[in-house]
This record gives C-alpha cells, sequence and structure tokens, in this order.
C-alpha cells in the first residue's frame, strides 16, 4: 500500500520468516520481557510448564488406544468430549510456557486442572454403570497430570484440596467398570491416586518455592550490594575531593600567603587549581545511583522482608534501562512502601476470606512508579484521625519531601486500598 493508501499491483510479496529466524524472535522477546526481580521463578514456571505440556501430547498418545477400547461402550460426543477436555489444554500449556510469563502459565495450567474435572463429570452421562471391561475408565490415569497443572496454577493449599477432589472423583469411576464396586476397591484406587499426585505436588512446590526463595535472596543480596557500592563510593569522592582540597587548594592558598608578590608561577598554579574545582564541580556523576534492575530488586527486597507472600510484578516502558535512581530516593521510596505493606497486614484482614496483596512496579526512562493494593477491608479515608501517622507522615509525608516524589492513597469500606508512589516524570500518576 503506497502512501496515498492505493494498493501497488507491481508489489512482490515478502518471503516467509524461517523457523530459526521465528525461534530467535522468540528468544529475544523471552529475553526483553523478563522481570528481573523474578527470573528464577519465571524460569522454572517456563519449563514446568513446557515439560507438562509434552507429557499431557505423550499420555494423550499412549491412552489412545484405551480410549479407543473404551469407546465402543460409550457414544461418540462423550469420547470425542471427554478426549478434547482431559488433553486438549496441554498443547496449549506449551505453547503458552514457550512465548509468554508466569501470568499466563497459571491461567491455561489452572483452565487444564478444571478441564480434567469436567472430563470426570461427564461420565455419568456417557456410560453405563459396570459397562467397561477394564479395571478403571481412562481418565482416572490423568489424574497426576492434571494436579501438576494445578500445581501451576495455584496456591498449594488449594492445590491439595483439587488433589482431593480429583482422585476422589476419579476413585469413584471405578462404579463404571465391570469388577464389583465395592468400598475396598473405591479406597484403593483413591489412594493409589493420591499417593502418586501427592509425588507431583511436592515436586512441583519444591521447585517453584526454591526458586521464589533464589529471587528473594538475590533481591536481599543485591540491596545490600546496592548499598555497599553507594557507601564505598561516597567514600571515594570524599577521599578525591580531600586530596584535590589539600593538594591543590591549600597549595595555592599557602603560597599565596608566602609571595610578597604576584608571580608567573603563583598565577598558572591558581589558575590551574580553578580549572580542576570546575572540572570537579561540572562531572556529571553520582555515586549513589541505582539502574532500573537494582532498583526493582532494591524495592522488591523491602516488600519480601516484610512478607514474602506479597506478589511483586514489574512492568518496563521503552528505554527504562536509561533509569539512574539515587539511593536515597530509593530508600524512601522503600520505607513508604514497607509502611503501606504493614498497614495492610494489620488494617485489612477480613474475617473468613483471603486478602491477596500485590505490588506493581512499572519502570520508564525517567521514572518509577509503584503501585500497592490490596482487596481487604478498605476504610474511610476522611474518617482517618490527624494523629494517625501511618498515612500522613510515613507515606504521604515521606513522598512530599522526597524531590520529585508524589503519593496517592485510595481506599472505600469494603472495596480495598490501593497507595501508589511515583518518583521521577512531573509526580504525577
Amino acid at each position: 500500500m503506497t502512501a496515498s493508501g492505493t494498493l501497488e499491483s507491481t508489489a512482490t510479496p515478502r518471503p516467509l520468516p524461517s523457523i530459526a529466524a521465528f525461534a530467535q524472535r522468540v528468544r529475544g522477546t523471552l529475553l526483553m520481557k523478563e522481570d528481573p526481580a523474578t527470573a528464577a521463578y519465571d524460569r522454572i514456571m517456563r519449563r514446568l510448564g513446557i515439560s507438562i505440556g509434552i507429557a499431557g501430547m505423550i499420555f494423550g498418545g499412549f491412552e489412545l488406544p484405551e480410549v479407543a477400547e473404551q469407546g465402543r461402550y460409550a457414544p461418540m460426543w462423550w469420547t470425542v468430549t471427554a478426549l478434547v477436555l482431559a488433553f486438549g489444554w496441554y498443547p496449549v500449556i506449551g505453547v503458552v510456557a514457550a512465548v509468554s510469563g508466569p501470568r499466563a502459565i497459571r491461567f491455561v495450567s489452572g483452565c487444564a486442572a478444571v478441564s480434567f474435572l469436567a472430563a470426570l463429570a461427564t461420565i455419568p452421562f456417557g456410560l453405563h454403570l459396570h459397562t467397561i471391561d477394564a479395571t478403571t475408565v481412562w481418565p482416572y490415569r490423568m489424574t497426576p497430570l492434571a494436579v501438576t497443572a494445578a500445581v501451576l496454577a495455584w496456591q498449594t493449599r488449594l492445590t491439595v484440596g483439587y488433589l482431593l477432589v480429583a482422585a476422589t472423583s476419579a476413585a469413584a469411576a471405578s462404579l463404571y467398570t465391570v469388577p464389583a464396586f465395592t468400598t475396598q476397591y473405591v479406597a484403593e484406587n483413591f489412594l493409589r491416586a493420591v499417593g502418586l499426585s501427592a509425588l507431583f505436588v511436592w515436586c512441583g512446590t519444591a521447585a517453584t518455592g526454591a526458586a521464589a526463595r533464589v529471587d528473594r535472596e538475590s533481591a536481599i543480596a543485591s540491596r545490600r550490594a546496592a548499598a555497599q557500592a553507594a557507601a564505598q563510593s561516597r567514600d571515594r569522592e570524599r577521599a578525591r575531593f580531600a586530596a584535590l582540597t589539600h593538594d591543590a587548594v591549600l597549595s595555592t592558598l599557602l603560597e599565596a600567603s608566602r609571595a610578597g608578590t604576584a608571580s608567573d608561577v603563583l598565577q598558572r598554579q591558581a589558575e590551574r587549581t580553578l580549572e580542576q574545582l570546575d572540572e570537579y564541580r561540572g562531572e556529571d556523576r553520582d555515586p549513589d545511583l541505582l539502574d532500573a534492575r537494582s532498583a526493582v530488586l532494591f524495592l522488591r527486597a523491602a516488600v519480601q522482608e516484610i512478607n514474602p507472600s506479597v506478589r511483586f510484578a514489574t512492568r518496563t516502558w521503552p528505554g527504562y534501562d536509561d533509569l539512574r535512581m539515587p539511593v536515597h530516593s530509593a530508600s524512601t521510596i522503600a520505607a513508604a512502601l514497607a509502611e503501606a505493606v504493614r498497614n495492610s497486614l494489620r488494617h485489612a484482614a477480613v474475617p473468613g476470606r483471603e486478602v491477596r496483596r500485590t505490588v506493581t512496579a512499572t519502570v520508564s526512562a525517567g521514572s518509577i512508579r509503584i503501585a500497592f493494593s490490596d482487596n481487604g477491608a478498605g476504610f474511610d479515608l476522611a474518617a482517618v484521625s490527624a494523629d494517625r501517622l501511618g498515612i500522613s507522615m510515613s507515606i504521604l509525608g515521606r513522598m512530599r519531601q522526597l524531590a520529585g516524589g508524589s503519593a496517592f492513597v485510595e481506599s472505600q469500606p469494603g472495596e480495598g486500598t490501593t497507595v501508589t508512589l511515583v518518583w521521577g516524570g512531573d509526580g504525577s500518576r
């Protein structure tokens, strides 16, 4: 299409990209979008997702003969529906794990886990009691794989609950096999499914938990290293300035006090001293600057030290690698953010419901925006008394005193709370 919007009849089609070029582009996308604060966790999630996707397709291939055999006792619609529900999500998990991040992997893995329960739920509509000439109905053998998908999708407590529901449902499906239905037979099937599935739960949670601990310890170590490097840089700058003062400024003043009259040597020395002072003053340097990765790790460590269960996500805009944040500014934001997390832990609890807490860091070339939110009890901002210093001083006051900083608090009773901290730019949201 030309600039005027008309089609060019003589245009030659562009060649399709090769598989290698496509893979390289996907690899570049993954490397660009990886969150430095959760690198190990992201990698483990991707690898587990790809492994589960491949395993699901392999299991599906091995089960096809058994599916066809048991399909002789059921209508075609049930066989096809159960097959799609039990196996259909695993290729999707593999592809999503290869090209996307943990959030998408958790979503499709949750869909696979729920879809497996739906496959079990269709059994009474497609089969008659005691008609399958086998020890188990074929979806029973998929229970460990579905539980492994649940490991990627949900927290451990919810996964254990899913394991019990899935194992119970799969064991109850023995009603539709030829062997006599007895309590012992069902119990054996239940314990067999639970035992094997529990092994997958343990391995999956151990892997993801270890990765999360690696990221958490890496963030804390990076924060300490950044503070130590800043302190060392300040010491070097003080030593450099002291040497300049002693070797040049004081020496020139001493010579000037001794000389009765001006001399060419003293004049050149004075000129050189002034040049050195101008160079030192004009240098574009700050020993206390953090880049985007270090700033995110610094802030994430502040949250993780209070409560590791708070989810920390990072979003980046083009040019975010150019961010340079003073350690003092990062420390101020970290203190305000920590106070927001502590306030939520103290006051946002809702009886009978788990409160979700999330921190989202948005980084651009010259600014960083931190949004902490929870879905807890909330409160009326107008009803907060003036002597409550947690919000007015520890959060809003801190950020107002920070050059380029600002803060906003939004909350309603029963609707949760959002605390937004902004540094750089124009200080607005």
